[in-house]
């Protein structure tokens, strides 16, 4: 199965956050995880923040 702190590390390699894996995120959010998957989701948050990584979603937004 599948970890937050997974999609994350690829996000974070990547540099990128597709919205496929954004999906995936909430759907793992919505289930049991543990604290080095919670601390993984906010470095990826503070990522996002800071320009490390993209994110799709929001790519898409600004080109309508």
């Amino acid at each position: 199965m599948t970890r937050i702190r997974d999609v994350v590390q690829q996000a974070l390699a990547s540099g990128y956050l597709t919205v496929e894996a954004e999906n995936q995120l909430r759907h793992l959010l919505t289930t049991r995880y543990d604290l080095e998957d919670f601390n993984a989701f906010m470095t990826l948050q503070e990522a996002a923040m800071n320009g490390k990584v993209k994110q799709q979603s929001r790519e898409e937004c600004s080109i309508k």
